[in-house]
């Protein structure tokens, strides 16, 4: 079996391929994104690394595919932050950006406080079946479990749940309130 070696990127290549990558990287990158650009360079170049060491031929990489395989690193990074959430400590003019208190502040506690009574008056004037049902739901119970829970039909248990939910909603919205 005769495996010829695979090519190795000599350091001028390497320095010369970073470059470039950087200059797509610059010309394609967000201001909001600017603090992951060498995160993102990185990315490309490992990529095309990656590539060059599967294929058996030495290729000249065009600016064109350079500028495609930095954009791919970039819709990347921005949709793993999307899943993620992350938000920076700092704002543009690298200012810390005011951090979200961990408690609600007094208008979410009241507001908290009186859609929590209202779903205790309105559970209350429901018909029994469907309170139980309902309050099973609530606490994130499925029907299925509370069905076995209450010794109810499957059938039955879902249509108290979901008639015993319009019911609260209405009489919620009587009152008032939109949880």
């Amino acid at each position: 079996m005769n495996s010829s070696p695979k090519p190795q990127t000599q350091p001028e290549e390497y320095a010369e391929l970073r470059a470039e990558i950087v200059r797509a990287v610059r010309s394609l990158c967000p201001r909001w994104l600017a603090s992951r650009a060498d995160d993102l360079v990185q990315a490309a170049l490992l990529r095309i690394l990656e590539l060059r060491q599967r294929s058996e031929h030495r290729q000249d990489l065009s600016s064109f595919y350079l500028k495609r395989v930095a954009y791919s690193a970039l819709v990347d990074e921005i949709r793993r932050l999307e899943r993620r959430r992350e938000m920076p400590l700092e704002g543009d003019d690298g200012e810390p950006l005011p951090l979200a208190s961990a408690s609600p502040g007094p208008e979410k506690l009241q507001a908290g406080k009186e859609i929590g009574e209202g779903i205790r008056d309105c559970l209350g004037a429901l018909l029994r079946p469907r309170q139980l049902a309902v309050t099973l739901y609530l606490q994130d119970v499925s029907v299925v479990e509370a069905a076995r829970l209450l010794g109810w039909e499957l059938k039955q248990t879902r249509n108290l749940v979901y008639r015993g939910l319009g019911d609260l909603r209405h009489c919620l919205k009587g009152k008032g309130l939109h949880p």
